[in-house]
């Protein structure tokens, strides 16, 4: 597309397009969560006004970035796209999906007694009865007089409601779940020891699965839900009790939980704990292995399906190594897979229609990658076997950093090759700085091309039949 001057005012407009109206209009199902929507077909994708986020990658924005990563659009054409373009399409623009200003926090009104709670949390969810009656006790854990859900309540540092989890407690169909309106994320479920561990778990039911499976000695240690894979509530304790040194992260056994315990291992690393395990659950979470001990079917785990084909993808890349290994420019061989592949990514459908092309490409620039990375440290006198190189590759994969669609991948390669051709013709003697930096970009270029490739087969498939939806809505306009 050629290049569309905006003005300010036009790109303010188009980003405050309401992402409700905009997908209802293409015959989109979204279902209300709370103050947001959840978009049905990208089930982790929430959406309110003009904001989006995905929660399984912790990435979001506003309406001109929503269009580019899930319809594939340049920033001109998604921004012409919102503005109307030549079909004449009026968006909504006063954010009507969002709710009234939030309210401040009250607990809802206690029930006189607990019956539905229990029956509900030790006959359905198989707790413990004394681990219960200890919450109860401590009054961390209630029925409302309401609707009789189990209330779960998370107490500031001077012992002051600021969160309440809402579960409900009627066993047909999906039950209700959600905060109390004005809950402090950084403050929810959660129970301090005085030992230095801290066990942290998505939600409340699978805190008190988890202590219910391990009984000896609970009380000892302290224990935080994160009311989903947020990082605040785990933070807002470590902060809170200096003595914890060690942290558990328990979180939910698929692909979600397994994203979450990498970036809160990052982030706890930047935070200076060093000593960081993971206990994951055998089945979907710790209620579901709790099930199990009391013979119900129990939900699987779901283990991370690029985990999955990260093997496969990286065990290909073996004869293509060794089919370079001869080649004597491997530089100019990067150089000019990069200049092939170039179209095929310019745009989703391209890319969709020449899939097979494009992951060619990506396998000879990895596999090349590779090959200039071993040769690199023959020159430094640090020889390594390709194995080795692989192996070293498929390690430092971290699928909670593989995030963006195509677009953002496209770019992120041509940036690779683009340092690469710097770092190569910069005049004068390398240092050893300057070869450690090459090796590095070899690297990064080389994982680059794994994402990207990883992200062709499970992915791309299904963006060919988003274009034409889009493509076949307007054309009726």
């Amino acid at each position: 597309m050629e290049y569309i001057h905006f003005t300010d005012e036009q790109k303010q407009r188009a980003n405050s397009v309401d992402l409700v109206d905009f997908l209802q209009r293409q015959g989109e199902q979204l279902v209300r969560s709370g103050r947001e929507w959840r978009w049905k077909r990208h089930d982790s994708v929430t959406v309110r006004g003009s904001q989006w986020f995905r929660h399984s990658r912790k990435e979001g924005g506003h309406s001109i970035d929503f269009v580019q990563q899930f319809y594939d659009m340049s920033f001109p054409e998604a921004v012409t796209l919102l503005l109307g373009g030549e079909f004449g399409v009026e968006w909504n623009q006063t954010s009507k999906s969002v709710p009234p200003p939030r309210k401040s926090f009250a607990l809802p009104e206690a029930n006189q007694d607990m019956r539905r709670v229990f029956a509900y949390l030790i006959k359905q969810r198989f707790i413990d009865r004394e681990v219960l009656t200890h919450f109860a006790h401590e009054k961390l854990i209630y029925e409302d007089k309401k609707y009789h859900n189990a209330v779960f309540v998370g107490l500031d540092e001077n012992g002051v409601p600021r969160h309440a989890h809402k579960r409900g407690t009627y066993t047909q169909g999906e039950p209700y779940k959600g905060n109390v309106e004005g809950s402090d994320p950084k403050y929810s479920f959660h129970r301090m020891g005085e030992s230095d561990t801290l066990y942290v778990f998505e939600a409340s039911v699978d805190m008190l699965s988890f202590i219910t499976l391990n009984k000896d000695g609970w009380k000892q240690y302290s224990y935080v839900t994160l009311d989903g894979v947020s990082e605040h509530a785990m933070l807002c304790q470590l902060e809170l009790n200096p003595h914890i040194k060690s942290v558990v992260l328990c979180l939910d056994h698929d692909e979600a939980g397994i994203e979450a315990v990498g970036r809160l291992k990052d982030i706890l690393h930047e935070k200076g704990y060093r000593d960081i395990s993971v206990m994951q659950s055998q089945y979907k979470d710790w209620n579901e292995d709790l099930k199990v001990k009391n013979g119900i079917s129990p939900i699987p785990a779901r283990e991370h399906p690029k985990l999955v084909l990260l093997p496969k993808v990286v065990s290909e890349l073996h004869d293509l190594c060794k089919a370079l290994a001869t080649h004597k420019d491997i530089d100019s061989f990067l150089a000019e897979c990069a200049q092939a592949l170039k179209p095929l990514l310019a745009s989703g459908k391209t890319a969709a229609l020449n899939s097979e092309a494009v992951r060619e490409c990506l396998q000879c620039m990895a596999a090349g990658s590779l090959t200039a990375m071993q040769r690199q440290l023959r020159q430094m006198e640090q020889p390594v076997t390709m194995e080795q190189l692989i192996q070293k590759l498929q390690d430092s994969y971290r699928p909670h950093e593989d995030r963006g669609w195509l677009r953002t991948k496209a770019e992120q390669l041509r940036q690779d090759v683009s340092n690469i051709s710097r770092q190569l013709q910069t005049i004068g003697i390398r240092t050893l700085e300057d070869k450690e930096k090459l090796l590095s970009t070899y690297q990064l270029l080389a994982l680059d091309c794994i994402k990207t490739i990883m992200f062709v087969e499970q992915e791309l498939p299904s963006m060919l039949p988003v274009q034409e939806q889009a493509v076949n809505f307007f054309m009726t306009m």
